[in-house]
């Protein structure tokens, strides 16, 4: 059991980073921090998917004469290429908008946002 841990650490590094960053998403009350949390819930998924992609001793997928498989799937990296561009433009976002709830209601905390929305 000790050796499978071992060996597939990165599953567990994986989880750990799912849960940190839903921790973050649920719990925490600051914007800036559920953002933050965001982002490293797309890191574990980034990490997890990977690892899931990974062919020990497979090779790249050129064709040629010398082509002896197994070869590994360049879609997972791919498709983690555009999920990581796609992530950073959430941020950006997401950012701007917190930037523009916190010149309107002066803080950033959602508890407080709620209050002053609720008075209105």
């Amino acid at each position: 059991m000790i050796d499978l841990i071992l060996t597939r650490y990165h599953y567990i590094a994986a989880i750990l980073l799912l849960a940190i960053g839903l921790y973050m998403l649920i719990a925490i009350k600051n914007l800036v921090a559920k953002v933050i949390g965001l982002n490293i819930f797309q890191t574990g998924i980034f990490l997890f998917f990977i690892t899931t992609g990974m062919v020990t001793g497979g090779a790249p997928p050129l064709l040629g004469p010398h082509a002896e498989g197994p070869f590994v799937s360049p879609l997972p990296h791919v498709l983690i290429l555009t999920a990581i561009v796609v992530g950073v433009s959430l941020t950006a976002v997401a950012l701007t908008l917190i930037v523009r709830i916190y010149a309107e209601y002066g803080s950033l905390r959602e508890d407080i946002i709620r209050e002053v929305r609720a008075n209105e």
